[in-house]
């Protein structure tokens, strides 16, 4: 496993709190949240899909699970959040492949991948690092391949209460409205970024949106 002094907010914003993590987004309403997504992804048999910042594994244990024949890989710098997945995937009996790394430095051939994903993860980073993990994005993804985004929208102070806009609070979310994440898809050199849903957690006070894109054929 790689070794690297290089910061990151592991999945429950501490390790400490990382046992609380896959409980507390269940009652948040993520179970919901990642079928809706893998709905939006299509994914076909044969394909080979990255979801960048597995975290737990939540996602990729899902996804295999509903499409066993899709060749799954989780990346996350986190190694305990690592472990965890590894340990569900076993307990479940499913073979994906877990990887430790960042997201803007996949340890992936070019034009490796048909699909790439990641949920509630984007807005981690800070804006340097998101234009670095767009770019990577655009260098593992096959010809056509599709990006799927699942992340939270930024603040409305017209729409939010008090309570909204102090969950709102952090400046990576300040920084992640719908505008400003299509902008820097296209300035990635994504084809085609959009919007294609939208829903809510945490009983409507935090909303999420979903974006896809496509690398140009």
């Amino acid at each position: 496993m790689m070794e690297s002094s290089k910061a990151y907010i592991p999945a429950a914003g501490h390790h400490w709190s990382l046992p609380l993590y896959d409980p507390m987004v269940k009652l948040l309403g993520g179970d919901a949240a990642r079928r809706k997504l893998l709905d939006h992804m299509a994914l076909q048999s044969g394909q080979q899909v990255l979801d960048i910042g597995c975290g737990t594994g939540s996602l990729v244990v899902l996804m295999k699970r509903l499409h066993p024949n899709v060749n799954v890989v989780g990346l996350d710098p986190d190694p305990q959040a690592l472990a965890r997945a590894k340990r569900k995937a076993a307990r479940a009996t499913l073979g994906i492949q877990f990887d430790q790394g960042f997201a803007d430095e996949l340890p992936y051939p070019d034009a490796s991948m048909d699909q790439v994903v990641s949920s509630l993860m984007f807005h981690h980073l800070e804006r340097d690092d998101k234009d670095g993990m767009l770019g990577e994005v655009q260098r593992v993804l096959k010809p056509g391949g599709l990006f799927s985004l699942l992340d939270f929208d930024g603040p409305d102070a017209n729409k939010d209460s008090f309570l909204t806009r102090l969950l709102y609070a952090s400046h990576r979310l300040k920084d992640n409205s719908e505008a400003q994440i299509l902008a820097l898809m296209k300035r990635a050199g994504f084809a085609d970024p959009k919007k294609v849903s939208q829903g809510s957690m945490l009983f409507g006070r935090l909303r999420i949106n979903y974006y896809q894109a496509s690398k140009p054929a």
